[in-house]
């Protein structure tokens, strides 16, 4: 028996929530996370898919989604701010951070941009790394690093954006051009074929600075922002050399990542 046939039969034995309890809980799903998947929906909703691509396409009329191919986006733009990220994945993200902080070496200049996930290998870089420089944009990178006096701050100038806790703007990105790089650590909105984004056009520009002037960057991100299109690109996939994740990619993404020889290491929890 197919997927859709077992949900219609399921349909007809239990009671089934009205559309508008279905888009309050496809409208939350999204909230928390980047992507949504048709069969997913169908399966935690306990209806067919055919029912789940109809309520997918009437959100996308109103606005409130982006749909893709086998699922949806948040709409362009879209993104809890790093507060409420921060509370999001939290084991991915720390498996994450152990496994980035082990490709630092003492006497290393690192750029870190904002983001939850950069704030988790921030904390990490504090508790074991010693002798390095950070040059950052973001406050609550700082602010984590700051206990560890053998790591010396470089905070960039800027305007402030107070959604996402960093500096941004030209005074941002003209700042970074006066220092050499050993590697940046970025994080992402999501990565397609098309390359590497940010929900935050702003921030994208600076991400795109520091990886310029960095000898080797190195994205980190979780599963969730795979085939996940975002606002602003700041890289092309060849542009990067290291890519850790919690769960390896697959499909289009997988293959341009091996293309390009990106170095893709996954971080188990």
């Amino acid at each position: 028996m197919s997927h859709d046939d077992t949900m219609r039969a399921a349909d007809r034995r239990r009671p089934r929530l009205d559309k508008a309890a279905r888009h309050e809980r496809i409208l939350g799903e999204m909230r928390t996370s980047a992507t949504l998947r048709v069969g997913d929906l169908a399966a935690d909703l306990e209806v067919s898919t055919e029912t789940i691509r109809r309520d997918l396409f009437e959100l996308q009329e109103k606005g409130l989604i982006n749909r893709t191919y086998g699922g949806a986006v948040r709409p362009f733009g879209d993104e809890p701010a790093v507060t409420e990220r921060h509370r999001l994945m939290v084991a991915e993200r720390e498996a994450i951070a152990a496994v980035t902080v082990k490709f630092i070496k003492p006497k290393e200049v690192i750029a870190i941009g904002a983001g939850a996930t950069t704030t988790h290998v921030a904390r990490r870089m504090a508790a074991e790394c010693r002798d390095i420089t950070v040059i950052t944009h973001s406050f609550s990178v700082a602010t984590v690093l700051a206990p560890n006096p053998t790591i010396e701050i470089i905070m960039c100038p800027g305007r402030y954006n107070a959604r996402e806790g960093m500096m941004v703007g030209a005074e941002t990105i003209d700042f970074l051009q006066n220092y050499n790089v050993n590697r940046a650590i970025l994080g992402i909105s999501g990565i397609t074929t098309d390359g590497l984004a940010d929900a935050e056009a702003p921030a994208a520009w600076v991400y795109k600075a520091m990886m310029n002037r960095a000898a080797e960057t190195i994205v980190v991100s979780d599963h969730k922002k795979f085939d996940v299109q975002a606002l602003a690109i700041w890289a092309r996939i060849p542009d990067i050399q290291r890519l850790v994740v919690d769960a390896a990619p697959a499909g289009t993404v997988a293959r341009a990542l091996e293309r390009a020889h990106v170095d893709v290491t996954v971080a188990r929890k």
